[in-house]
C-alpha cells in the first residue's frame, strides 16, 4: 500500500515480465502461459488489482470492526449460528459502513487506469496520445479525454450511491 502504483506497475511489467519472459525453461514448461506473459495487459490489471485489494482489504477491515459489538452479541444470544450471523448482520452492516469509501476509492482506481499506457496498454489515454501525435492537436483530444472520464465517473458514482440506497442497515 505504501508505494506508488506507478512503481508497482512498473516492477511487475519491468521486473517479473522481463524475468520470466527472458528464461528458456520456463518459456518450454508453460508455452501457453508464456503468451500472456509477453504481452502488457496482464501485469496491468495484475498491479491495478494489487494495489486496489490493498487499500480495499483495510476499508473492510475497518467496516466489519466498526460494526457495533452489541448487535453480533444479540444476533448470538438469539441463537444464530456463526455463518446466518455473518451473511445477515455482520457483512450488510460492514458493506454499509465501506460504501462511500469504497465509491471514492473506486472513482480513484479508475483515474489510475491512464497509467497502464506506461508499459504499452492502448487505453483510452494511448488512444488519445496516438490522435495527439497523428493530429499534431494538443488541448483538444485531451478534453475530449477528460469529459469522458468525467462521464464515466458520473455514471461509476450515480450507480454506487444507488447500491448505498439498496443494501439495508438492519433486518
Amino acid at each position: 500500500r505504501g508505494t506508488p502504483l506507478l512503481l508497482q506497475l512498473w516492477l511487475l511489467y519491468y521486473g517479473l515480465g522481463s524475468i520470466l519472459a527472458a528464461n528458456p525453461e520456463f518459456r518450454k514448461e508453460y508455452p501457453e502461459l508464456f503468451y500472456y506473459i509477453r504481452q502488457a495487459w496482464p501485469y496491468g490489471f495484475l498491479s491495478l488489482t494489487i494495489s486496489f485489494a490493498a487499500y480495499e482489504g483495510e476499508v473492510m477491515r475497518g467496516a466489519f470492526k466498526g460494526v457495533p459489538r452489541g448487535e453480533l452479541e444479540a444476533a448470538k444470544a438469539y441463537g444464530m449460528g456463526r455463518w446466518t450471523l455473518f451473511r445477515r448482520i455482520w457483512l450488510p452492516r460492514a458493506i454499509h459502513r465501506a460504501l462511500p469509501t469504497l465509491t471514492g476509492d473506486t472513482v480513484l482506481q479508475l483515474k489510475s487506469t491512464p497509467l497502464v499506457a506506461t508499459i504499452t496498454v492502448v487505453d483510452a489515454y494511448g488512444v488519445i496520445s496516438k490522435v495527439r501525435q497523428a493530429t499534431y492537436l494538443t488541448y483538444e483530444p485531451l478534453l475530449l479525454l477528460a469529459l469522458i472520464y468525467m462521464i464515466l465517473t458520473g455514471i461509476l458514482v450515480v450507480l454506487l450511491r444507488r447500491l448505498e440506497n439498496l443494501v439495508p442497515t438492519k433486518r
